[in-house]
């Protein structure tokens, strides 16, 4: 088979086309091509987005696309999709979304990935969740994400986050295999120190990250933990992982994370009305953070489908936020975008792969 650049580093790739008899500077000149400008290339073929919506932020477009991901021998295998469906292609769909962040040069944008078809962690809020794990993606389909936001639809990406469907942590080796090629100065060349991962909290990944950031060029890599609660009760009740990695555990792992001079791990806090948004929530949070070298980023709720919980009013958002900070917490508020297109965090998940009917394939 030809080389695919999308699942291969620039050196892979050439000594690949380089063993099927090319010269290293014309494979060399194909990656980039491919890369950077778009360049159709034999081995790598990235489709159409089957998919695009868009809802307007003030700072700009927010763009959800879904991409088809052709299934597997493994998915076919797989009792819960046999995808034999009536008047259906056999395949499955990748979420990402472009994301406008407006900073003093003007508005950059940011790429939210994801790695996984679904998620097993079983968050409540979540709408991935609801999906259950369908299966991981590999490199190439997270590279590819990439190249769409770029190369089809036409935004220049700044920024790239493992924050859309799936935990990253459990496709931890495809994530690592895709960051090399995607920081791969002569193909999408994105600086390391741009690219964040999102994890609910695997501490078994978290120690494999720890031993990652250490090798060279990796140092500038950021890590983002989804908190989501003050306390080991309301934690449990809301994220299953808890009840096998709890928070004591959690934040002793954040307490020894390798940060570069100047680096903050980033905290997650979903305020969900009624669960985790009181003023001695905010108390203890704050006590639980305070050794941990962290910016906690609260979140307000975007309900997934058939949420019980609406979203959190604004003065409950900003008497939360002010309570931390009397604590001494640093802490933000993220700006809710792509909300009405069900775009925004906690909300990528598709009801259509979910409901469908899914019939046995005959023998």
């Amino acid at each position: 088979p030809l080389p695919n650049p999308l699942a291969l580093t620039h050196d892979a790739f050439v000594a690949l086309s380089r063993a099927q008899g090319e010269t290293h500077d014309n494979a060399s000149h194909r990656y980039s091509a491919f890369h950077r400008s778009g360049t159709p290339a034999p081995g790598g073929v990235v489709p159409e987005p089957v998919r695009v919506q868009t809802t307007d932020s003030p700072e700009g477009s927010v763009h959800k696309f879904l991409l088809p991901v052709p299934a597997t021998r493994e998915d076919h295998a797989d009792p819960r999709l046999r995808l034999r469906l009536i008047g259906e292609a056999e395949h499955l769909e990748t979420e990402s979304v472009v994301i406008p962040m407006r900073n003093h040069k003007g508005v950059s944008h940011t790429l939210c990935v994801s790695s996984q078809i679904g998620c097993a962690m079983g968050c409540t809020f979540c709408e991935t969740a609801q999906m259950g794990l369908i299966r991981s993606l590999t490199a190439e389909e997270i590279v590819a994400q990439w190249w769409a936001a770029r190369h089809h639809l036409g935004h220049a990406i700044r920024n790239i986050v493992f924050m859309g469907m799936g935990e990253p942590l459990d496709n931890i080796d495809a994530v690592i295999d895709a960051i090399a090629i995607l920081t791969d100065h002569r193909g999408p060349s994105i600086t390391m120190r741009r690219i964040t991962i999102s994890t609910v909290g695997r501490l078994d990944g978290i120690r494999r990250l720890h031993d990652q950031v250490r090798r060279p060029g990796w140092r500038g890599l950021n890590l983002a933990v989804s908190i989501n609660a003050p306390n080991d009760a309301i934690r449990s009740q809301i994220m299953p992982i808890n009840r096998a990695m709890p928070l004591v555990d959690l934040v002793g792992a954040l307490k020894d994370w390798p940060a570069r001079k100047n680096q903050v791990i980033c905290c997650e806090y979903v305020l969900i009305p009624g669960v985790n948004d009181a003023d001695e929530h905010a108390d203890e949070l704050a006590s639980l953070l305070k050794d941990v070298r962290c910016c906690l980023n609260v979140i307000p709720y975007n309900p997934r489908r058939d949420s019980p919980w609406p979203a959190p009013t604004e003065e409950s958002v900003w008497r939360f936020l002010r309570r931390l900070e009397a604590n001494g917490q640093f802490c933000k508020r993220r700006r809710t975008k792509g909300r009405d297109s069900m775009a925004a965090c906690g909300q990528l998940g598709n009801e259509r792969i979910r409901n469908r009917r899914l019939l046995p394939t005959p023998v």
